[in-house]
């Protein structure tokens, strides 16, 4: 605006600022649109918040999923003639001793039928060595009965599994109870292939958060699970572990020349690619879903924003008779508008933000208060909720929500500041 000395006040100035903080506070009788500016940051405000929420929740997802499915499986496979070759031990110890591997463990893999109390179901049989299972950290850390002391222990082995603790409550049966075992390849006789069966005890049970694994697996000694399943020394697979799992691929020519002869190695992307690639589809589908939900909340500015500028028609002509630019009008409504949207986004921000660092006691709470299970282990392969917090993307949320925000104010701002000032007044 023009002072008495002729200079002209800067762009976004205090008097500016002032007219658009009164504009966007002003009451229905005077003019203002308060009931438009709250349902806009509301919408805003709850979009925002939701896209942070359900990003999150799919990054922790992934995240999740991918740690136990690691953490459970290899990194990395070796099968081929070394399996069942005098030389297993030396070409396990040279894979042991490559750079960047953390565990090869030879490792016999079958499937058996499971007897419990009453109860039959379908089994994974991995037979390990006890060291080889007490390295594998997410289930030696997870045993919740009994223990891994005496595993291992006794002739060819002896007789105790660690079971899946889902497994282990679907045959009726705790630690130090006896299961039964049936391989449907057994003995051969002159009418054929008989099963084998035969009584062990579960000597612990363990939980890895998966509901995938501990309702399918039973760890079994190495030489028992060769005596039982009739692999002589033989194994099914040298499963390996890596320092960065991401480097699997680079690895496999490393791995194959330390393995041996005719080895064939396979790594953990190419068995769980359309897994990942499923979860990655669905992320990016989902991210811009709900990035047009911003983009609809935040055109609720315009519908606001058209009314104010319809309802202060006489206020701008008077500023524009005092001196105020074009410029200076469309800086006042864009700062109303743009106001709605800052707010509305930070308040999203926050609430997503905190959303996602609680969102365990607010499932608990739900939980309680309904009395239901809101995430169920059987349907989500997880026991809880998960949420991992991505910086970098909740301000790409954040930057969309303020840019969809400043665009639905520009043209109802350059329409009030494209207002004659003779034709605003001409019926006052």
């Amino acid at each position: 605006m023009s002072a008495n000395n002729g200079s002209v006040a800067a762009p976004f100035s205090a008097w500016e600022r002032s007219v658009a903080a009164r504009y966007l506070r002003a009451k229905r009788r005077n003019g203002g649109v308060a009931l438009i500016s709250i349902i806009s940051f509301v919408g805003i405000m709850l979009a925002v918040a939701v896209l942070i929420i359900v990003m999150s929740v799919m990054n922790g997802f992934r995240t999740e999923l991918l740690g136990r499915i690691l953490g459970f499986n290899g990194h990395a496979y070796v099968v081929g003639p070394v399996l069942d070759s005098p030389q297993l031990p030396i070409s396990v110890q040279r894979l042991r001793a490559t750079p960047g591997v953390t565990q090869a463990i030879p490792m016999v893999e079958a499937q058996a039928m499971a007897v419990g109390q009453g109860q039959i179901t379908g089994a994974i049989v991995r037979g390990v060595t006890p060291a080889d299972l007490k390295s594998i950290k997410i289930i030696a850390d997870n045993i919740h009965g009994g223990s891994l002391k005496t595993f291992g222990q006794g002739e060819y082995g002896g007789d105790e599994l660690v079971v899946g603790e889902r497994l282990a409550e679907t045959l009726g049966v705790h630690a130090g109870d006896v299961i039964t075992l049936i391989s449907p390849t057994g003995d051969a006789t002159a009418f054929g292939s008989t099963p084998r069966q035969k009584d062990y005890v579960v000597g612990a049970t363990f939980s890895v958060g998966m509901s995938e694994y501990d309702q399918a697996f039973i760890y079994m000694p190495l030489e028992q699970a060769q005596l039982f399943f009739g692999r002589d020394s033989a194994v099914d697979v040298i499963e390996i572990k890596l320092t960065n799992p991401d480097k699997a691929k680079e690895m496999k020519p490393a791995l194959a020349a330390a393995a041996g002869p005719g080895a064939l190695v396979t790594d953990w992307t190419e068995k769980n690619q359309s897994f990942f690639n499923a979860l990655e589809v669905e992320r990016n589908v989902m991210r811009l879903i709900l990035m047009m939900i911003v983009a609809i909340a935040a055109m609720n500015i315009i519908s606001g924003l058209v009314m104010l500028v319809k309802n202060k028609g006489r206020d701008i002509a008077i500023l524009r008779t005092m001196g105020a630019g074009q410029g200076a009008i469309m800086r006042i409504f864009f700062m109303a508008g743009a106001a709605v949207g800052v707010l509305g986004t930070i308040a999203g921000l926050a609430i997503g933000a905190l959303f996602c660092i609680y969102i365990q006691p607010i499932q608990n709470f739900l939980e309680w208060v309904t009395g239901t299970s809101l995430f169920s282990a059987d349907v989500y392969f997880l026991t809880h909720i998960p949420a991992k917090i991505d910086w970098g993307e909740v301000a790409l949320v954040t930057g969309w929500g303020l840019f969809m925000s400043f665009v639905a104010t520009l043209p109802p701002a350059w329409r009030a500041s494209r207002i004659d000032p003779v034709e605003a007044l001409r019926y006052e």
